[in-house]
């Protein structure tokens, strides 16, 4: 269906080499996307445009730290270089230090912010005169369900999340004038490597998670799929500021 094809178009998607990151990357690759993957680890980029290729999609990969405002320029430069342009830049990269708030130091603090929020923001900006040379495009950053809901454990990660919604709502208003939809994903629990550390550090999740969750299991990276399509696609062209939870119905729950 013409609505969900994004043959030819280009696609950024940071912490695309596992977990969430990946599961909408093949999304997109299998729709047509040509597929960047931008990460740190030279090694888990690499596993993962194999990955990608075997599935019959197109890939690449850019080391990139996206707490560095140049190397996310770089990231974009090299990529449109590359493919000759970029339409959809999906900011999934980010990380969690699980504490109780009077334990964390100010350092901890700004690690979480800068990789999960600042970095979010530093990657928009730079996808921004690629896309509108493009004649539009979308951009899809990856919230939490904790931008709904506090944590005892997640003060950073929470306010990170947060910020990502508003700023999302910011980017929308902003550049839909350049025919760049701006929009949210909310993940609920979701079994990839960094929630199975927080299973070792908060006794009894997984069984509150289960108790929880109407459709009574976790959730999978191959579930953001679809999602990660619908928003990349012309599907979505009349969308934008919105925020959507991928969480199994959890969320729905009073």
């Amino acid at each position: 269906m013409k609505l969900f094809d994004l043959t030819g178009r280009v696609a950024i998607v940071t912490g695309g080499n596992g977990g969430i990151g990946l599961g909408m990357a093949k999304g997109m690759a299998v729709a047509g996307a040509t597929v960047v993957v931008a990460g740190r680890n030279g090694k888990k980029n690499a596993a993962a445009v194999r990955e990608l290729e075997r599935g019959g999609g197109k890939a690449a990969a850019i080391e990139t730290d996206v707490t560095d405002e140049g190397s996310c320029r770089a990231m974009c430069e090299q990529a449109a270089t590359r493919f000759g342009r970029l339409d959809i830049l999906v900011n999934n990269a980010g990380i969690s230090i699980r504490k109780q708030p009077e334990a964390f130091t100010l350092a901890e603090w700004k690690e979480v912010i800068d990789t999960n929020l600042n970095a979010a923001f530093a990657c928009a900006q730079a996808v921004y005169p690629h896309m509108t040379k493009a004649g539009g495009g979308k951009i899809v950053n990856i919230g939490s369900m904790l931008s709904i809901f506090g944590a005892a454990f997640a003060a950073p990660y929470a306010a990170s999340k947060g910020g990502i919604v508003q700023m999302t709502k910011a980017l929308a208003s902003a550049w839909a004038k350049d025919n760049i939809q701006a929009n949210a994903i909310l993940p609920g629990w979701i079994d990839t490597d960094l929630t199975k550390a927080a299973r070792q550090q908060v006794p009894g999740l997984h069984e509150r998670v289960l108790a929880r969750t109407p459709a009574g299991r976790w959730g999978a990276p191959d579930d953001f799929a679809g999602i990660a399509v619908f928003l990349a696609s012309p599907a979505s062209d009349f969308i934008t500021g919105a925020a959507i939870t991928v969480d199994g119905g959890y969320s729905a729950q009073g």
